[in-house]
């Protein structure tokens, strides 16, 4: 799959969506406050909030779910105050420099079957492996003697994908061998949830109470509040509202992104099985959490170009910084964590014109 292509078609879909005329419904309705427009797991996750959020005569959020580069370009032209977003900043695109990530919340990436699927339990490796084609049958993960259906999100870089593959192959825009396109991480559920043979990713907040499809541990830890608090899940990730500072709402946005970080929104967050952002400090564990992955992952394998430097990679290196960055903006932890970006960042500039240069 290439994503030029997707950008090109999910783009056409939204100037097709604006050029509807207006329902009698649209016509009447109430006048919109602020938008949120972005993923569906993240703007699921932030549902509650808003609703109590307007609930308590706070203000009004329109959510639109669709996509993240939806949310995120949306934000960038000023269609929308907002982006809600399961993936960190992507350094390299143009649209999405000046607009600040929020850190809101931590959630897990979980691998999901049909509920009746015999596997329980995947390694690092095999979800590595399976992701780049080399694993496609579920006998090799201890199941039937059937071919693995590889479900993925089709819109370009969506915050689920793109912060498992960034986890799993270190960058976020990896290629992968995934067959079976859905427009959403819901539709993708409900593909799962019917085919005794398919295999996707999805969040624990989006799913934990969906008993159509089951969770699959990873590394032989379960995903669970519990297990992301205290960093032994693996594939823990932030999700973010993104905002500029030049939007015309500024203040509306501000106000809504502090309320994120209310008591009041923290239960919320918590009922849904989330992790409020402020209540693990996991960006002390990221240097923790991908040598364990690269353990895992590359043991029998060349590591990557960042790791053969000598340096630990740290994944999501740009959040790493932005959200430290948040906390602390001229501590030394924090300077460090963005030249670490940055040099990640180069390395990456540097092996993709080596492999332009080889074709």
């Amino acid at each position: 799959m290439t994503y030029p292509n997707f950008t090109r078609l999910f783009s056409f879909v939204l100037v097709l969506c604006a050029s509807l005329p207006a329902t009698a419904a649209d016509k009447s309705a109430p006048a919109v406050g602020i938008v949120l427009r972005g993923d569906h797991s993240t703007a699921r996750a932030l549902s509650g909030i808003v609703r109590q959020y307007e609930a308590s005569k706070q203000g009004k959020v329109t959510v639109q779910p669709f996509s993240t580069i939806s949310g995120l370009d949306a934000v960038n032209d000023g269609s929308a105050d907002m982006a809600a977003s399961a993936r960190p900043a992507m350094p390299d695109r143009a649209e999405e420099k000046g607009t600040n990530f929020y850190p809101v919340a931590w959630d897990a990436l979980v691998p999901i079957v049909a509920a009746e699927n015999p596997v329980s339990n995947v390694t690092l490796k095999q979800l590595h492996d399976i992701y780049l084609g080399r694993i496609d049958n579920w006998r090799d993960l201890g199941g039937p003697d059937s071919k693995i259906n590889l479900d993925g999100a089709a819109p370009p870089l969506d915050g689920v994908e793109y912060s498992t593959r960034l986890l799993l192959f270190h960058y976020g825009d990896q290629s992968v061998s995934v067959s079976r396109m859905y427009v959403n991480v819901e539709k993708l559920e409900e593909d799962i949830a019917l085919n005794a043979h398919g295999l996707g990713m999805s969040t624990l907040s989006g799913v934990n109470a969906n008993p159509k499809v089951k969770m699959l541990s990873v590394e032989g830890v379960r995903a669970s509040p519990a297990s992301i608090a205290d960093g032994s899940y693996p594939l823990y990730a932030a999700l973010y509202i993104g905002a500029r500072e030049d939007n015309p709402h500024h203040d509306e946005v501000a106000k809504f992104i502090a309320y994120t970080n209310s008591d009041t929104a923290k239960a919320i967050l918590r009922k849904n099985g989330l992790v409020p952002y402020a209540d693990a400090d996991l960006m002390a564990r990221q240097e923790e959490r991908v040598a364990f992955i690269n353990a895992h992952v590359f043991a029998a394998a060349a590591v990557p170009a960042v790791a053969a430097s000598g340096e630990t990679p740290v994944s999501a290196p740009r959040a790493t910084a932005q959200a430290l960055q948040r906390v602390a903006p001229t501590s030394e932890r924090t300077l460090e964590a963005k030249e670490r970006a940055d040099r990640a960042a180069a390395d990456k500039s540097k092996t993709k014109s080596g492999d332009d240069a080889g074709h």
